[in-house]
């Protein structure tokens, strides 16, 4: 069965700004029928969302992905914490940079791969402070103006 071409990409723009991301890693997530379906009607947000180990696996916690329309009794709950699948190297290498030195880990985008799978890009990012917040709108603002400049 040919999969229709998907361009779904959910991401999360607040994360880049708050944070500064030291590494990135793609993750599975367990989502059960109605999820995949919300998402692939683009009806999911990760703005909130940050993940946390419970009991040595990876879970993102506050992730909104909104009530499938056509779903019955049996559909999801909008805000439930959903299991991230990670190699188990992956998810010791992570666990041990959090504890040791204080990083958080972000859903920076989610997107559908060509087979289907709904996937999740975290980040081990490091909080910026507000001098560095600054700077970043500095650069974003220059770019717009160079990028406005360049049209005429």
């Amino acid at each position: 069965m040919a999969h229709k071409s998907t361009n779904i990409n959910i991401r999360n723009k607040k994360a880049f700004f708050e944070y500064e991301i030291l590494e990135r890693f793609v993750a599975g997530i367990q989502l059960v029928g109605t999820e995949i379906k919300s998402i692939r009607n683009g009806k999911a947000s990760i703005v909130d969302a940050y993940c946390r180990f419970v009991q040595n696996e990876l879970y993102v916690v506050n992730m909104n992905i909104s009530e499938y329309d056509f779903g019955n009794i049996n559909n999801h709950e909008a805000r439930r914490d959903r299991k991230l699948l990670l190699q188990k190297k992956e998810l010791q290498k992570l666990e041990k940079k959090i504890k040791e030195s204080g990083l958080a880990i972000i859903p920076l985008k989610m997107f559908i791969t060509d087979k289907g799978f709904c996937k999740v890009e975290i980040g081990l990012g490091k909080g910026k402070r507000s001098y560095d917040k600054r700077e970043s709108l500095k650069q974003k603002d220059a770019k717009r103006d160079i990028d406005r400049a360049m049209k005429f």
